[in-house]
């Protein structure tokens, strides 16, 4: 079995030491790590005076650590992904008190979140110092993801995630890894190992003593042992890891032993499971403090000299916190702000309605086609996933077939079947630069898709969370639905639980044209889309249509598929091809005239269509493929009820599947799913009312 060396830090590696070290440097060290401190013990005060800070994270023992990074850290080049113990990470990076502050007590001149992110979550985008979420260890996808990015356009810098011990663990962050080695990505994983996750200790997170042993299976990966405690050897391991990430394109795992000093964070009483001579040892092990020790018994510094330093913190916080405390708060009137970017706006279809010029395609056509020709527009976009490319196979419904041949491999390629991983390099990748344009098949199957929630919530929230700093421009595929006799796991549509989630755009296609037109939109737009494809309709003749050169579809624009004066059908998807068939059957066989209305686009949602459809008709029958219950379709109606309540003659009805999983039996799946038959009844019941 392959066994990779850790890296170790030689003599000739050791570019620090209290001797050699400059004067200057060190004494910029000692003032950044006093401030710090200083800024960790007045946190819990506003707390205590209801000011704010309620959240706090105490990093006192992880000193050394915490300042290597912002050391080695280089804000033209490098990208960084701080936890929320890192406060002196940021600090020695180069935030303020006045920043630190502004956060902590949530303000609307925050430069991390505008107060919208919870306090303790430190971030400068403009510097490349990432906002991350709270979700422990999930922005490591991020930081392998930008690392692609820098990779791929031979950026001089290095990504650098930081984390807890605890936090590695997670599922995703084995996914980052084991990606970051494959790829040979320049990443540096730091964990910071102070032996507890809250208030688990260690031996009850892993058998290994060291987190990073876990990984040392890992080919095309160096892991460095260090004290975070030490400045000296932290600074090395640091210096050591980036040097060796630039020059040999390898990942770096910096496992630093640190001390936790503190409870884990204000809310947690760590005298509960901590005993008195662990905590008088952890306090006895202050890395500040055998640091100033250290500067002085040296002879480099005198008491004075470092007083001196400790009194300048102090006045520097004072003027900080002053100003802060009398700056304005965030604005409530502006929550809807930064929900979601602005999107391409069509120019030539502004109505999102074909013109009749164009060849006849099938929908899988439409989307190998569109995908190719935006992809010869942006040299920027990209695309990946499970099995999207492998010699003449172009995934497993081959929608992307014939892309890899012509855009190679570094712009389309296969991922791990890891959706987690698929999704969050995406959100990682996208944060390089705006231009950048990224495609992702979120998995095989929107039924496999869940594994990559979290990710998906990450990029929900990532252009509010940052007040409008940053948002993932990534258009994630799931072929969606069944009618192919898939069963469990390869015949659900799962945009009833996607679409109650703010900061996405949702679009479901019908047709050919419609598939083409939206998919332009959203690879053109800025910010995240889910596009679900009806796999059934992939090569169905139903859904073929003349695809314009070109076409373009707008968010938020239904589409008429057919007129009608006595009841509305409202759908997408599979459904619209059921309620084309029910209507033609309608109109044989009671000479009634059924309108059905092609939403294509949920969210956004055509309100206005919808609202003037209930007035033409007055009765409206609601079909969609997902379950009946807590399905899109109930949306619809509250919408309808609320807005258009006085134009309808009947109630409005639902039909959709049965409150079940989908059968693989042929003869169970027709028995749960809608049908024609299903629609043509229920519509027939609305007309007689």
């Amino acid at each position: 079995m392959y066994r990779n060396k850790r890296l170790k830090i030689k003599r000739e590696d050791k570019v620090y030491n209290i001797k050699t070290t400059d004067k200057k440097v060190l004494e910029n060290w000692y003032y950044l790590m006093t401030l710090g401190r200083q800024l960790d013990n007045k946190a819990p005060n506003y707390l205590k005076q209801a000011l704010g800070w309620s959240y706090h994270a105490p990093y006192a023992g992880h000193d050394g650590i915490q300042l290597a990074i912002g050391q080695v850290f280089d804000r033209e080049a490098d990208h960084l992904f701080p936890y929320y113990r890192d406060m002196l990470t940021n600090i020695s990076a180069g935030l303020t008190p006045e920043e630190i502050i502004l956060n902590g007590l949530s303000k609307k001149d925050d430069v991390a979140s505008g107060g919208r992110h919870m306090s303790n979550h430190f971030a400068k985008p403009e510097w490349n110092i990432h906002n991350v979420s709270s979700c422990t260890g999930n922005h490591t996808l991020h930081a392998v993801g930008l690392a692609r990015a820098i990779k791929y356009y031979g950026g001089d810098g290095v990504s650098i995630s930081s984390q807890g011990e605890s936090s590695t663990s997670e599922g995703y962050v084995y996914e980052a890894i084991n990606g970051a080695t494959n790829e040979k990505l320049p990443v540096i994983f730091v964990f910071q190992d102070n032996e507890y996750g809250i208030s688990v200790p260690k031996a009850d997170q892993t058998a290994n003593p060291y987190a990073a042993t876990n990984f040392e299976g890992f080919k095309n990966l160096e892991i460095i042992y260090c004290n975070g405690k030490d400045v000296f050897n932290s600074m090395n391991a640091m210096t050591l890891a980036k040097k060796y990430v630039k020059d040999q394109g390898y990942p770096v795992i910096v496992h630093a032993n640190c001390v936790r000093m503190g409870s884990h964070s204000n809310s947690d009483r760590h005298e509960l499971y901590r005993d008195e001579f662990e905590l008088t040892e952890a306090i006895g092990q202050d890395p500040l403090k055998r640091f100033r020790e250290r500067l002085i018994y040296s002879g480099i510094f005198s008491e004075e000299e470092l007083e001196t330093l400790d009194k300048k913190a102090k006045k520097e916080i004072s003027a900080a916190h002053k100003k802060v405390i009398t700056s304005p708060d965030p604005d409530p009137s502006t929550i809807f702000d930064f929900v979601i970017p602005e999107p391409y706006v069509p120019k030539k279809f502004k109505d999102g309605l074909p013109d009749g010029s164009g060849n006849s395609m099938r929908f899988i056509e439409a989307l190998n086609t569109t995908l190719k020709e935006e992809f010869r527009r942006n040299p920027d976009t990209f695309i990946w996933g499970q099995d999207v490319a492998n010699k003449d196979k172009g995934g497993i419904f081959n929608v992307t077939k014939g892309m890899q041949q012509e855009f190679g491999k570094t712009r389309v390629f296969n991922a791990p079947i890891a959706e987690d991983f698929i999704v969050g390099t995406a959100n990682g990748m996208s944060r390089y630069d705006k231009k950048i344009r990224i495609v992702v098949e979120g998995a095989e199957f929107a039924d496999y898709f869940w594994p990559a929630m979290e990710q998906l919530l990450e990029l929900s929230h990532d252009y509010w969370r940052t007040n409008g700093q940053f948002a993932a421009n990534v258009t994630i595929r799931l072929a969606s639905g069944g009618y192919i006799g898939g069963g469990l796991y390869h015949s659900q549509t799962i945009e009833g639980a996607l679409t109650t989630i703010p900061g996405l755009r949702i679009v479901y296609p019908s047709f050919a044209d419609d598939a083409a037109g939206l998919l332009r939109t959203c690879m053109r737009s800025e910010g995240p889309n889910i596009f679900l494809e009806p796999k059934t309709l992939y090569n169905d003749p139903l859904a073929e249509s003349v695809v314009p050169e070109e076409f373009e579809v707008p968010f938020g624009k239904a589409r008429i598929r057919r007129e009608g004066s006595d009841i509305s059908m409202i759908t997408y998807g599979n459904a619209t091809h059921l309620c084309l068939q029910a209507a033609e059957k309608i109109k044989n066989e009671s000479g009634k005239e059924v309108e059905v209305l092609d939403l294509r686009s949920l969210i956004p949602l055509d309100e206005e269509a919808v609202i003037e459809s209930v007035k033409k008709t007055n009765r409206v029958l609601v079909v969609h493929e997902d379950k009946v219950f807590a399905g899109f379709g109930g949306e619809i109606v509250g919408l309808i009820n609320e807005k258009a309540f006085e134009y309808l003659d009947a109630p409005v009805k639902r039909v959709g599947s049965t409150f079940t999983p989908v059968g693989f039996n042929r003869i169970l799946e027709a028995a749960i799913l809608p049908d024609a038959g299903k629609v043509f009844e229920a519509a027939k019941k609305l007309l007689d009312y």
